[in-house]
Formats: structure tokens, sequence, C-alpha cells
């Protein structure tokens, strides 16, 4: 995280023509949900089946984890390697995407007879298109390919970018200087002034975090300065802090638990 904060100093120092943030895709509700890797209790994690399920349980946005095959394919895998997921063995970046179309995404329902497959970010801009946003949780690929296949599918403006390595920041910047880019802060920041000073640092368009790191002045003053904050809640068992993270004043979160959550808010009238 220090190298990253580093690198986007610099980048923010060159660049004095950015002014405000880029305002993520509008909002299609009051309290937006972003369902973690797709819907992931009901079905595996980063699949079209998951994805669809989040669709169906009206979450906003899904979250999905784009790597790069060996032969330049752009697929959805939270990992580095298959490993974990499919009962294939190897990194994502040294399997083809024939070979990776091979393999079975493991489901933790012992009963479920589904056949779920790793799926390709076209399958996933064809599922999604005007249906659900996608929030890229930004793992391991070229931003001019990646932007090139969301204009191809009119999708560029249904999307944000979370980034996860330098360069990457700087790439987006150049590539589609609009893109809604999130980070996170630095474990140093613990107040509304160490916030502050990071975004007239950094400039980020979104930020992102445990939703424990805020405090309600920090979520107020990130949105007086222009910018949204959606942090990360998911967890086992997220309900019993969804009011807690209410009362902080954040209008979006990161679940586990995407139809449940949309039931909540819905029982608060904030859906």
């Amino acid at each position: 995280m220090k190298k990253l904060v580093l690198i986007l100093l610099v980048y923010a120092a060159l660049e004095p023509a950015y002014a405000q943030p880029n305002p993520p895709p509008p909002a299609r509700h009051s309290f937006i949900v972003i369902s973690h890797r797709g819907d992931h209790v009901k079905c595996p994690e980063n699949t079209l089946a998951g994805y669809a399920e989040a669709i169906k349980n009206e979450a906003d946005y899904i979250e999905i984890d784009l790597r790069t095959t060996k032969d330049g394919e752009l697929v959805s895998m939270h990992d580095g390697t298959v490993n974990r997921m499919t009962e294939g063995k190897g990194n994502v970046k040294d399997l083809t995407l024939a070979e990776m179309e091979q393999l079975h995404v493991k489901s933790k329902d012992s009963l479920d007879k589904d056949i779920y497959r790793v799926p390709t970010f076209k399958q996933i801009l064809g599922l999604c298109k005007d249906k659900i946003y996608i929030y890229i949780d930004y793992k391991n690929a070229d931003a001019a390919v990646t932007y090139a296949m969301l204009k191809e599918y009119g999708m560029e403006k249904q999307v944000l970018v979370y980034i996860n390595n330098p360069q990457q920041f700087v790439d987006w910047r150049k590539i589609a200087p609009g893109m809604p880019l999130m980070v996170s802060m630095p474990g140093n920041v613990k107040d509304e002034a160490g916030m502050k000073a990071f975004i007239d640092k950094v400039k980020p368009d979104i930020l992102d975090g445990g939703w424990k790191e805020y405090t309600p002045a920090m979520v107020a003053s990130a949105r007086a300065m222009g910018l949204t904050v959606w942090p990360d809640i998911q967890s086992a068992n997220e309900s019993q802090n969804w009011d807690e993270a209410l009362a902080k004043g954040f209008n979006g979160l990161q679940t586990d638990h995407p139809a449940d959550l949309v039931r909540f808010l819905k029982s608060k009238g904030l859906r």
C-alpha cells in the first residue's frame, strides 16, 4: 500500500488538470448494494450463475475479479491460481482460455449438481449490460484491452474500477480519464484530517476499505468533497452491523448477502 500511495502522489503532482472526482454510474437506488463476487452464498463465486442471481435479487453492482490468461483473454477469477476454485492446478496467467474453459468451478453445496465454468469478461458483459453495473476488481489485465472491450459492448459508462496496482491507476487515467477509479485508504489514515490529506494528494474518485475504518465525520467530509464512499462490510454475520453502518452515513456497501441486504433496506424505506 505504501508503494501504491507513493506512485499515486507522483501521478497527482504531474496531473494538475484533474479537478473533480469522476462520479460512478448513475444510481438506480438511493442506497447502493454491491454483490461481492456475485451472489456467492447461493452460487459459486465469480460465476455467471452467481452474477445472474445478483441481478435477480436487485443488486446494483456485481464485483468481479479480472485476470488475463496466457493467450490474452480476460476472465474472472479471484485467486491468481485456479487451485482453490476448480479441480485444476496452475496460475491463470499460465493457462490458455481453452484450458480454463475445461475446468469446473466448485460449489460449496455438496448436493449441487449444476456445472459451473470460469466466465470470460465478454460473457459477463453480455449478461450484465443494462441490467446491473460492474465493479471491476482489477487484478491482472491491460487497461487498453479492457477499455476497448467495454466500448465494444457499450458498457464503458456502466463500470467502475478498483485499483490494486500502482501502474493500473496511471494506465487508466491515461486510457480513460473519465473512468471512476476506486482506491482504499492506507492504514495510517484514522481521522477526517488524514483522509482529507490523502484525498487531496491522491485524487481518487471513490473510496473503499472496511466500514469500521470510517467515522460519520469522515463519510460526511468525503461526500462534501464530491467523493463516493462504498466500503466493504461482507462477512458471515454482517447483518448485525448494517444498522451501525447506516448510522455512519454510507449510501452503499459491498456485501456477501445482497438479497438479505436489499430486503433490509426496503424495510428501512431505503430502496
